[in-house]
């Protein structure tokens, strides 16, 4: 039956064309935003994740700057210890050097003095932004230095709990407090004696650069992780809410062809009434 009241054909067309230009502009505002997923309306349950992860990746990038900063005072202490081993050596060979009878040992003293006050220098300027690693506190308190290295999640969405590496600080500035326990040398007594705590003082540097070594791996290590598992998490998000841009070109196409023939049918309906006069003529 027709009616010049109610036009069913027009009211259908007109439904299916808001849905295609309802579908139309949601395509459109993914390509556009690069969004599939740019909202909680869109998929709320994917949203939630997605930002939960973002928020985390935020806190690794955050992460990573901070192990940076504790890598640079690491280097900064084993650069300095290195240095000190090689001092050490050298002040060890002079001390060797005043084992025999015919050497001036007042020069071969001036000498370990010297290097003696480079030792000091050298813990002493081996800090970075504050913190120095070869003294017996890092920062005149703590006796070691707490670099953040991760972030451990229990669940999704649930407590959050930061995890350290601790740096130990080496303590040379008591443990290597040569000026003070080194015996002078003036004679081939004197130079035995200062033998032996050379060599008692070059093992604790030796010992304390490794270490300071190892930590310095250990950071290098974990920071690499830090930046492998930033990119595989922002990875995961954009599988999660990016737009496939080749699948949405593809709906674009035959969303803007669906389009042209929905305004063709709603065109099509709002005429059927008019042939209904011809009926009286």
């Amino acid at each position: 039956m027709s009616s010049i009241l109610t036009n069913n054909g027009a009211m259908v067309a007109l439904q299916t064309l808001k849905s295609v230009n309802d579908e139309l502009n949601d395509t459109q505002t993914s390509i556009s935003t690069g969004k599939e997923i740019g909202t909680a309306k869109d998929n709320s349950a994917v949203w939630a994740i997605s930002k939960t992860m973002e928020s985390d990746i935020a806190g690794f990038e955050a992460i990573e700057e901070g192990l940076a900063i504790g890598e640079a005072t690491v280097a900064v202490a084993s650069a300095g210890a290195e240095q000190i081993v090689e001092k050490l050596t050298e002040i060890k060979e002079l001390i060797v050097s005043a084992q025999s009878e015919n050497v001036d040992h007042a020069t071969i003293q001036t000498d370990i003095d010297s290097k003696v006050e480079q030792v000091e220098a050298i813990i002493s300027a081996a800090q970075f932004n504050g913190a120095n690693l070869l003294k017996d506190t890092v920062d005149g308190t703590e006796s070691s230095l707490g670099v953040l290295a991760s972030l451990d999640r229990v669940g999704a969405g649930g407590t959050v709990t930061a995890v350290e590496i601790s740096i130990d600080a080496v303590g040379f500035e008591s443990s290597l407090d040569l000026a003070s326990d080194l015996t002078s040398i003036t004679d081939t007594d004197t130079a035995a004696s200062a033998l032996g705590e050379i060599e008692e003082f070059l093992q604790t540097a030796i010992t304390g650069a490794a270490a300071l070594g190892a930590d310095a791996a250990r950071l290098e290590d974990q920071s690499k992780f830090v930046s492998e598992l930033v990119d595989a998490m922002s990875l995961g998000v954009s599988t999660m809410t990016d737009t496939n841009m080749e699948e949405a070109s593809a709906r674009l196409s035959a969303l803007q062809t669906q389009q042209d023939l929905a305004i063709q049918s709603l065109t099509i309906a709002n005429e059927a009434p008019s042939s209904l006069q011809q009926l009286f003529r």
